[in-house]
């Protein structure tokens, strides 16, 4: 069986010691391709260089909405009447999106890159907030900075990496506003709504699939057309059973189809063959 991890963060600093003893041990788990969601411009570096050591590692460029940077920036142009909650102002959004923007077009000058198969992680987080810049504000630049990177994947054919916390209905609301973007709706949520898109977006399935309080995931999945399922290990985070709290791998990619196959009542042969061929198809690789 082969196996694509479709996304897993080997930029990340816990692979500095070993990342060629881990990309062995997944190839021999069958794991023949792995695509790193650059999230980050200072990650991005080494997604780069670690394409270009590794055939069979791929990249992709974007700014998660975690990385979008309020700080430092600069809004010197505020005008008076946004003088006592700057961070709630016309002039503050426009100048945090300027800006961010400005971080991506940086990002954006690695696209051509032969390894660079899609744009993101990019996306929408309710969850994580700065406590100094009202959610409301830092909901809106998310928005913007998002919907620039959906235009550029659009404009030039490459699929998305979207990630989606607890802002399923904001999501689905703009990627309803552009019906030629495509790609992967990362760590698949469960919430029914991201459904209405699997149209010309694709599903990853990860190590949550294996957790026991994985409800409305497990209930949802059959729902899922299996021709728009991808399987991914977002290593180093959310480790299946029985490794979950350890580091995570490429490795477990296996673990993972084994308990996605049991919940949909098909072969793992079947899964794995799919979600590679699906996989394969979305990045053209």
């Amino acid at each position: 069986m082969q196996f694509v991890d479709t996304h897993c963060h080997l930029d990340d600093e816990r692979y500095m010691e070993d990342l060629p003893q881990v990309l062995e041990s997944a190839s021999a788990k069958g794991v023949g391709a792995c695509v790193i969601p650059a999230a980050s411009p200072a990650t991005l570096a080494r997604a780069i260089e670690i394409a270009q050591a590794y055939g069979q590692v791929y990249f992709a460029c974007g700014l998660h909405p975690c990385e979008i940077e309020h700080e430092g920036v600069d809004c010197a142009g505020l005008d008076s009447a946004a003088s006592l909650a700057p961070e709630s102002s016309a002039d503050y959004l426009a100048a945090v999106c300027a800006h961010n923007c400005a971080r991506l077009e940086r990002v954006f000058g690695h696209i051509g890159h032969e390894k660079c198969v899609a744009i993101g992680e990019c996306g929408l987080d309710y969850y994580h907030f700065l406590e100094s810049v009202p959610k409301e504000t830092q909901k809106q630049v998310q928005k913007e900075i998002f919907i620039t990177q959906i235009k550029r994947a659009i404009e030039l054919d490459l699929p998305l990496i979207v990630h989606i916390r607890e802002a399923s209905n904001d999501a689905y609301e703009i990627l309803a506003r552009f019906p030629q973007a495509r790609g992967i709706l990362h760590c698949y949520n469960a919430d029914e709504v991201l459904l209405k898109l699997s149209d010309r977006f694709y599903y990853g399935i990860g190590g949550v699939a294996t957790f026991k309080n994985a409800r409305r995931l497990l209930e949802v999945l059959p729902k899922i057309p299996l021709d728009r399922l991808v399987l991914e290990t977002d290593a180093p985070y959310l480790t299946p059973h029985p490794f979950r709290g350890q580091r995570n791998s490429p490795e477990y990619i296996p673990l993972i189809a084994s308990r996605v196959a049991e919940i949909l009542g098909i072969s793992q042969d079947t899964l794995a063959e799919t979600s590679t061929k699906n996989a394969r198809v979305i990045f053209g690789i």
